[in-house]
């Protein structure tokens, strides 16, 4: 069976004056698929990402989520999609229940679902002693983990995350790495950016490689590995040969 295309980058480009930020992207991430976008700093990672997610007009291209055009009908785009930025934006006066009750307004959740759903998220984030507590009071972490469990609140069909990994515990990456992979095998696309090209290696089918705002791979980790002409290549030297990277 064909899965359905649920982000669709087509010559997806942004300029600021004479500076190319992202230069003709394209690219199709289907159905349940985790798809990874590494690169060095500055290549143009997170202007993808603002674009994908509707944070940002791209100069240039066509983005479609779930076959809706983000350019004609924003607002639906944005409601199939989980959004989770590398920092977490919060409002710090805000208990964590409260945070995620203005999440589910703003997406228009049916307020009787809200109850249940929020529970859970904040159970399996292990927040739920935290619930009652203001965030200002919650460590990185745990902004982190909160901020997650507002973005797959209204269980979207499609997640965009922006270095998932950054201040998280070694128990708190192996818990968004086993979510990921569950989200996954139930059907929701998901797309990372990551500098850690370990996380990568362990939960992507396949991995684009951006570097000065171009494409330059793109296939399965294991299929970027064989393509390197050593044998016992990993995923590190793949990228470190494609970019010309400094370690």
């Amino acid at each position: 069976m064909e899965h359905q295309n649920m982000i669709e980058l087509k010559k997806l480009t942004k300029r600021y004056g004479d500076v190319v930020a992202v230069n003709d992207l394209n690219i199709h991430i289907t159905q349940g698929e985790i798809f990874g976008f590494i690169g060095p700093n500055g290549a143009g990672k997170t202007t993808t990402i603002k674009m994908i997610g509707g944070i940002l007009v791209p100069t240039v291209g066509d983005i479609r989520i779930c076959d809706i055009a983000m350019a004609e009908n924003p607002e639906a785009a944005k409601r199939r999609i989980g959004f989770i930025p590398d920092r977490p934006y919060l409002y710090e006066k805000l208990t964590g229940m409260e945070f995620l009750k203005f999440i589910a307004d703003l997406y228009r959740m049916n307020p009787r679902d809200f109850l249940k759903k929020a529970s859970e998220k904040l159970e399996l984030f292990s927040l739920s002693d935290w619930s009652e507590e203001l965030i200002e009071s919650y460590s990185h972490g745990m902004k982190q983990r909160l901020i997650m469990a507002s973005a797959l609140l209204h269980e979207p069909e499609v997640i965009i995350v922006d270095e998932p990994m950054v201040g998280l515990d070694p128990l708190g990456i192996k818990l968004v790495k086993d979510l990921f992979k569950q989200l996954s095998e139930k059907g929701t696309t998901v797309f990372i950016s990551t500098h850690t090209l370990q996380v990568a290696e362990d939960l992507c089918h396949r991995v684009g490689i951006i570097n000065k705002g171009s494409l330059i791979a793109i296939g399965s980790p294991e299929k970027l590995k064989q393509d390197m002409p050593a044998s016992d290549a990993d995923l590190e030297d793949v990228f470190l040969k494609l970019t010309n990277s400094a370690i």
